[in-house]
């Protein structure tokens, strides 16, 4: 029997798992021993609460037979920090072999985010299991943001992703030819849908007495990755109640991220006394995705949250951005991996600021995706890891000419003159190849190309 290792560190991706398994991709049951092992990788994680203690966990928590946190394993070493030394690994592999009784048989892992810890170092410990990469998010549709070794890359079997955005393929990975598998939207949304039940009853008892709120508000915490200041993100929030508000939505409820301080919702509230709003802040940890089903929602309204795309395509909920514009003007560096996410929404979405333009559900017919985002999105890939996608080049340049004067925003002049692209500032690209460091690095960057592949005849 094999044993699956799945590792989780968010309930979203735990659900993105269990939505795997229910269509089959992993086999049959029968067959295998699953067992899930839980990470808590926000910055404290005594302070917040782990994926399975929030409500709705209990749903999915058949599909496991044996669950293991991840943090209690390697205390007192934090998840995102901790790697095993390479002399060390098949130390831990025969440890945790022991401690979760995998016995001596095959393993395979199922992990998301490999380029880090803790996915790499669970993926490094069993060096001889095959890998599958499943993404919970947006940055799938992005570029690999680190290398991945030889060793580890010819391990990677399949990246399984939800269809967030239709028509819109992932890049992730795809230099090493991993296979992509969509995980069917019915699987996800009935997966969902089991989680936003349990915790309906505890969503109900949450709200004030009185009509249910018809905005919800996504917070994600920005500062705490140095996107933004905390004053900068405070006003952030106020500007989606302000954008609301003036919708004509009289009760909202905002959803703050999950390791966010109190403090950021108590802003909040000054600023919906102003505005005469009756605000409620979600206090228990629950997926957004409770919110959308059972509150049935007018709008949603957030900054680059992934849960604006499940609002959009899986519950047909109107959604609007707020703040974009600042965020991809603020984030550093260009290779950043929340760039692609926070491209796809201010694309696809409206400005809830903007008042000549009506907030509706996006546009996700295939052509609409096919001719304007999927174009955009690889070239802005290309941009943040030219290296790994030479193949890409003709096409960014090509869209750059045609499109730079309405595109602008996603492209900066600093990238685009160190990759000799339309929109370059003028006469700098010349400077830059006769610079002997650019041409030192670039020489490198070529030579760690990986060699095109030969035909055994």
């Amino acid at each position: 029997m094999t044993a699956q290792v799945f590792l989780a560190t968010t309930l979203y991706g735990a659900a993105t798992l269990a939505a795997a398994l229910r269509s089959g991709l992993f086999g049959d049951r029968r067959a295998h021993r699953r067992l899930l092992v839980v990470g808590n990788t926000a910055s404290r994680p005594e302070l917040s609460v782990p994926l399975d203690e929030m409500t709705g966990f209990g749903a999915i928590a058949g599909e496991f037979d044996a669950r293991h946190s991840w943090n209690a394993t390697i205390a007192p070493y934090h998840p995102s920090d901790w790697a095993p030394r390479p002399a060390d690994a098949a130390l831990w592999e025969r440890m945790l072999r022991r401690a979760w009784d995998l016995g001596d048989g095959p393993v395979e892992v199922a992990c998301e985010s490999i380029q880090v810890s803790p996915a790499r170092a669970l993926a490094t410990i069993f060096a001889d299991a095959p890998v599958h990469i499943y993404a919970d998010g947006l940055m799938s549709y992005g570029p690999t943001r680190n290398g991945v070794p030889p060793e580890l890359s010819t391990r990677l079997r399949r990246l399984l992703h939800p269809v967030l955005v239709p028509g819109l393929r992932p890049l992730l990975l795809s230099e090493h030819g991993v296979e992509q598998v969509a995980i069917p939207g019915e699987h996800v949304q009935g997966v969902l849908s089991a989680i936003g039940s349990a915790g309906a009853g505890v969503l109900e008892r949450s709200l004030p007495a009185g009509p249910p709120p018809t905005a919800v508000l996504l917070g994600q915490y920005l500062s705490a990755l140095g996107l933004i200041t905390e004053a900068e993100e405070e006003d952030l929030h106020a500007r989606m109640l302000r954008g609301a508000a003036a919708r004509g939505h009289a009760s909202v409820l905002f959803k703050p991220h999950p390791t966010a301080p109190a403090r950021i919702a108590g802003a909040l509230e000054r600023t919906a006394r102003e505005l005469g709003v009756r605000l409620t802040v979600s206090e228990t940890p629950l997926l957004a995705e409770t919110l959308f089903a059972h509150l049935r929602p007018r709008l949603v309204v957030g900054c680059f949250s992934t849960a604006l795309m499940t609002a959009a395509t899986l519950y047909g909920v109107p959604t609007a951005r707020v703040g974009t514009e600042l965020l991809l003007e603020r984030i550093t560096p260009y290779q950043n991996s929340n760039r692609v996410p926070l491209t796809i929404v201010d694309a696809l979405l409206p400005d809830l600021e903007d008042p000549g333009v009506p907030v509706t559900a996006p546009d996700l017919s295939p052509g609409a995706v096919s001719d304007r985002l999927a174009p955009l999105v690889r070239a802005v890939g290309y941009c943040m890891q030219s290296a790994r996608y030479p193949e890409l080049r003709d096409e960014t340049a090509a869209l750059l000419r045609a499109r730079l004067p309405e595109d602008r925003r996603y492209f900066k002049r600093r990238r685009l003159t160190a990759l000799d692209l339309p929109g370059s500032a003028p006469g700098r690209a010349r400077i830059l190849r006769r610079n002997p460091t650019v041409r030192r690095a670039v020489r490198l960057a070529r030579s760690l190309r990986p060699a095109p592949a030969r035909t055994c005849r």
